[in-house]
């Protein structure tokens, strides 16, 4: 098998897609209103909603005591020492929302992936791509390249515009600098660009099946049911996100994109994209 990769060529190809997601008024106002319901409005809304419309505190509600109560002796362990309304905040958006947060990447690097993949066969620019001197490994390596890199560093931006909302919002209930919590720093730099390779490992799949942008983008939104799982578990008390178990699940993740990331190299091809065209 012939490693030698021609990486101008590989750059080359990735920025062209990248030019042209930024043409794609879909993919740019999807990339931009998910980070904002994410890491601006939705923050805000548990951290200033109760006040606003005079409802009691977060810790206050019945529901939550009870879920707090329900969680694991670890978690109840990092709410020690806090009011019942900064324990509703921490639990809330330090640990619900943290894989809800993996939804970026995954759906980020679906989205670009789709563009750059079916997209090229809905605009009709795919048959000239294929043409271009670069082998299929080369071709596959730079539309994972174009998918993946903007998702990922678009999930660490989201990720630092977080902290600081969560920070700056939340300093009057808090009265300290609270978050990140130890977790998320294994989520956003081990587990997030697994989740981006993941959606992109499953667009080069089902490229070569599906001939529109919208039939790509409903096939890779199943991949958001695992992440409804863990918020599921965790509301259960079944599970909690500890450093640990997120870089476990980091492992597991990256396990099953090697598996895709095999079979997609060896699906994909230009004489099976070319019969899509």
């Amino acid at each position: 098998m012939n490693m030698n990769l021609n990486w101008r060529i590989i750059w080359n190809i990735a920025l062209k897609d990248w030019k042209e997601v930024r043409q794609n008024r879909t993919v740019v106002m999807s990339s931009l209103i998910l980070p904002m319901i994410f890491v601006i409005f939705l923050p805000l809304v548990v951290i200033y909603l109760p006040s606003m419309v005079n409802m009691p505190g977060l810790g206050s509600s019945n529901n939550i005591g009870t879920l707090i109560a329900g969680m694991p002796p670890a978690l109840r362990d990092q709410l020690s020492g806090l009011t019942a309304d900064q324990a509703g905040v921490v639990v809330i958006l330090g640990f619900f929302f943290a894989p809800m947060f993996l939804i970026l990447p995954l759906m980020i690097a679906s989205i670009i992936g789709a563009d750059s993949i079916v997209g090229e066969k809905e605009r009709k620019t795919l048959e000239a791509l294929l043409y271009t001197p670069a082998s299929d490994r080369e071709l596959y390596l730079a539309k994972v390249i174009s998918s993946v890199a903007p998702a990922v560093v678009l999930a660490w931006g989201s990720f630092i515009v977080y902290t600081v909302v969560l920070n700056v919002a939340g300093a009057n209930l808090m009265g300290r600098v609270w978050f990140p919590l130890p977790h998320w720093w294994p989520l956003i730099l081990w587990v997030a660009p697994a989740v981006a390779t993941l959606g992109m490992s499953v667009i080069v799949l089902i490229s070569s099946r599906v001939s529109t942008f919208m039939a790509a983008q409903q096939s890779s939104g199943l991949l958001v049911l695992p992440i409804g799982l863990l918020i599921i578990g965790q509301a259960a008390g079944v599970i909690y996100l500890s450093v640990g178990l997120v870089f476990v699940l980091g492992v597991i993740i990256w396990v099953i994109d090697a598996v895709l990331i095999w079979l997609g190299v060896k699906q994909f091809s230009r004489s099976a994209l070319m019969t899509r065209i």
